[in-house]
């Protein structure tokens, strides 16, 4: 489908979400269904329908598939993709408006860095959270939805950008809350026990 500035806007906002949850998995559905020649996608990111780009982004997604659903160690694997999850969102970004004016190149770019990084630090704050569970099939379950929205979002995006973008910045704003209500709720846990037996004993309203 061809790309009106709407629908650039929309793909981009919609595609640094998804880097933001998984940037290999997007990577590689956005490579792939340009490669099968199911979306035709902006010029600037042919690259991604390479063979060895391809290559290289299933085997780091089956990876992350794997790692991402230990916990404790799903823990370590995020943080240090935030130094990957952030920069190729904004990549994908630039590399999508380049045929754009410099200025409004730098804005989009701009923008799905911003947006990665949104989710990126909500996703990595409502893991934080889940994966201290004893049991570890809620961390699976999260883990795996994660990957099915990433997925999701950018077909989504190839073939609804409008629809795709809305998505993306409902589930933004919602793990962003998400994320906020469990930081306070950590928080004032923190407090309650910090503040002696005595006030972890005290019921609401003493």
């Amino acid at each position: 489908m061809p790309f009106s500035p709407a629908n650039l806007a929309a793909l981009v906002i919609a595609a640094s979400f998804a880097a933001g949850l998984n940037v290999y998995a997007t990577v590689f559905t956005l490579g792939l269904l340009s490669r099968l020649h199911w979306v035709a996608l902006p010029s600037g990111l042919d690259t991604l329908a390479h063979t060895w780009v391809l290559v290289a982004a299933g085997l780091l997604f089956a990876a992350e598939f794997i790692v991402d659903k230990i916990p404790a160690l799903d823990l370590v694997w995020n943080a240090l993709h935030t130094f990957i999850r952030i920069p190729i969102a904004a990549l994908v970004a630039y590399q999508a408006t380049s045929h754009l004016s410099p200025g409004m190149q730098l804005l989009a770019t701009s923008a799905g860095a911003g947006i990665a990084l949104l989710t990126h630090g909500s996703k990595n704050a409502v893991r934080a959270a889940v994966t201290p569970s004893p049991e570890p099939l809620s961390n699976i379950a999260l883990s795996t939805t994660e990957d099915a929205v990433a997925i999701g979002v950018t077909w989504l995006a190839t073939h609804h950008p409008v629809a795709a973008a809305a998505t993306a910045l409902l589930l933004l704003a919602a793990a962003v809350l998400a994320a906020r209500a469990l930081f306070r709720a950590l928080r004032r846990l923190l407090a309650r026990f910090g503040s002696g037996p005595e006030a972890a004993l005290q019921l609401p309203g003493d």
